[in-house]
């Protein structure tokens, strides 16, 4: 889909420095919406294998700061909101596939929706089979339907979540620390899956920003 993007600014050291502190929040808003933009435009017009490939385990090697000095301090119905929700997305999952794993497939046993099939992962889902969707989303992101990258995201967050609150329940009276842990994180999920859903809306309308 055809989309108008910002052409990428030049910032000075106090500029910089700003964004830095913390200082100014308008400051931070344009450089997060700046740089999404002009980082999603060039990619996705030129999508060079190697680059994109740079681009999906970018905090694989530098970590989830990296990218959140930029774009997490957005709205979450912005541009640079929902690539910064998709990389928190591949944090998640790369931090303990095992236990994502199991809760991913606890969610899809109790959830009849369609979410399994749009998040696209190979069953049964283990360890390998949700590295491998961490991998697919990202791409999606600079290679596909960029609402579809992150309505697959929105799918994952929504399964895991419903997998956490189950073990959570399971787990309320032998183990109430790890249940209030899980209960915690599931809440994240589906906050973080309503987060890309309403993004990928805007996406389509043209109006995410």
């Amino acid at each position: 889909m055809p989309r108008e993007h910002h052409r990428p600014v030049q910032f000075t050291d106090a500029e910089f420095a700003a964004l830095q502190g913390g200082e100014d929040p308008a400051l931070v808003n344009r450089v997060a919406h700046d740089t999404a933009n002009a980082l999603l435009h060039r990619v996705r017009e030129d999508p060079d294998p190697a680059v994109v490939e740079r681009l999906v385990t970018y905090t694989d090697v530098h970590g989830i700061e990296a990218i959140a000095e930029l774009w997490a301090r957005v709205g979450p119905h912005t541009l640079p909101g929902a690539l910064w929700r998709i990389y928190l997305v591949r944090t998640v999952i790369r931090q303990n596939p095992e236990e994502v794993a199991y809760l991913f497939e606890r969610g899809t046993q109790l959830i009849g929706t369609i979410d399994q099939a749009v998040a696209g992962a190979e069953e049964p889902t283990g360890p390998a089979e949700i590295l491998t969707l961490s991998d697919r989303i990202l791409h999606g992101l600079y290679t596909g339907d960029f609402a579809v990258a992150l309505e697959r995201g929105a799918a994952f967050a929504r399964l895991t979540a419903a997998g956490a609150t189950s073990v959570a329940d399971d787990a309320d009276v032998s183990a109430a620390e790890r249940a209030s842990a899980l209960t915690t994180r599931a809440f994240r999920l589906a906050e973080l899956a309503e987060d890309l859903s309403a993004a990928a809306a805007l996406w389509r309308r043209e109006s995410l920003d």
